[in-house]
C-alpha cells in the first residue's frame, strides 16, 4: 500500500495543524485463467452430466419409494360379506367410483360411473403370462409417468383389469386401472384408468401403442376372491357367477358381455389379502306384462 501525504489549505492551516497521512489503494490486476484444453473440457462436462444424472436418480428413486408406499399402504374400502373378504385389503390408490345396487348371497351388482382409459395390446396369446402382463404394464406406466406429449407424471389408479372379448374388441365398458380384453384373435387389451382430475382433457400418448378411450356408465355383477389369479379360476369362477345370475330376478347377462378379471394388489402382497373380482356386464330384466 502506498501512503500520500495531504497538506491542509493555507486558510486553515495553523501552527499545530500537522500534514496527514492519506493511504492510497493499489489495485492488482488478476490475470484471466489459461484456457481449458479439449480433456479438461470434456471431464469438467462429464462431471457435471454426472451431478445433474445423480439429482434425477434421487428425485426419482424418492418418487418410485412414494408411489411403493401409497400402493403398498392397505386402505378398506368394500363390505365384508365373507372371512375370505374381511383379510382383502386394497392400496390406498384412486379407484373407479361406483354404486352398489344389491348384494346377493355370493355376488354384488354395482353401477359403474364413466371413466377414461389408457389401453395397449398386450403380446401373446395368454391374459396372466408374466411376461405379456409385464411388458404391458411398462409401456403403460411409461405414459402414466411422463411418456407423453407435455411430459406430465400422473397418479397411479386401482385395480387392474382383464377382459375378455368378442372380434369386435375395441368396446370397453368396465372399472379401473389395468384393463386387460381378449378378441377372437387371441390378443388381449391391458389397461389403466386414467385420474378423474383430467376428465377428456388427458395429455396424448407419444407411444402409438397406446389409446386413450372413455367407458361409459354400465352396471355389473361381480364376485370378489383371494389369491393369485390364473386362467383355470377365472374360468371356474365365471361359470359360477353365470349360474347364478340365470336366477337372479332383477338382473340379466347383458348379450355378448365377457368375464373381466380386477387386480388391486402389487405381485408382492400375501395371496390371502389380496382382492380380485370377476364381473360381467348385465341390465335389468324387463317386466313380463
Amino acid at each position: 500500500m502506498l501512503l500520500q501525504i495531504i497538506t491542509p489549505p493555507s486558510s486553515s492551516l495553523s501552527p499545530s495543524s500537522p500534514p496527514f497521512i492519506k493511504p492510497i489503494s493499489t489495485v492488482r490486476s488478476t490475470p484471466p485463467p489459461p484456457p481449458m484444453s479439449g480433456f479438461e473440457s470434456r471431464v469438467s462436462l462429464v462431471l457435471a452430466l454426472a451431478s445433474q444424472t445423480a439429482t434425477r436418480s434421487q428425485r426419482f428413486v424418492a418418487d418410485l419409494v412414494g408411489e411403493v408406499a401409497r400402493y403398498a399402504a392397505p386402505r378398506r374400502r368394500f363390505e365384508s360379506g365373507s372371512l375370505e373378504e374381511a383379510l382383502m385389503i386394497v392400496p390406498d390408490l384412486e379407484s373407479v367410483e361406483f354404486k352398489v345396487l344389491r348384494s346377493r348371497d355370493r355376488y354384488e351388482i354395482r353401477e359403474v360411473e364413466p371413466y377414461f382409459i389408457a389401453e395397449t395390446t398386450m403380446p401373446g396369446r395368454g391374459g396372466f403370462d408374466f411376461y405379456g402382463s409385464s411388458q404391458s404394464f411398462n409401456v403403460l406406466a411409461e405414459y402414466l409417468f411422463g411418456k407423453n406429449e407435455v411430459q406430465e407424471k400422473m397418479d397411479m389408479t386401482t385395480p387392474v383389469i382383464t377382459r375378455r372379448t368378442i372380434s369386435d374388441g375395441e368396446k370397453m365398458e368396465m372399472t379401473t386401472p389395468v384393463i386387460t380384453k381378449k378378441s377372437d384373435e387371441e390378443t388381449w387389451q391391458m389397461s389403466f384408468v386414467m385420474p378423474s382430475k383430467y376428465g377428456a382433457n388427458l395429455p396424448l400418448p407419444k407411444d402409438p401403442s397406446v389409446r386413450i378411450k372413455k367407458v361409459p356408465k354400465h352396471i355389473i355383477a361381480v364376485v370378489a376372491f383371494s389369491g393369485f389369479v390364473t386362467d383355470g379360476e377365472v374360468a371356474v369362477r365365471e361359470l359360477k357367477l353365470r349360474d347364478d345370475l340365470k336366477a337372479d330376478a332383477e338382473f340379466q347377462i347383458k348379450g355378448g358381455a365377457m368375464v373381466e378379471v380386477s387386480q388391486y394388489n402389487p405381485p408382492f402382497t400375501l395371496p390371502f389379502t389380496r382382492r380380485n373380482e370377476i364381473a360381467l356386464e348385465v341390465e335389468w330384466r324387463k317386466a313380463i306384462s
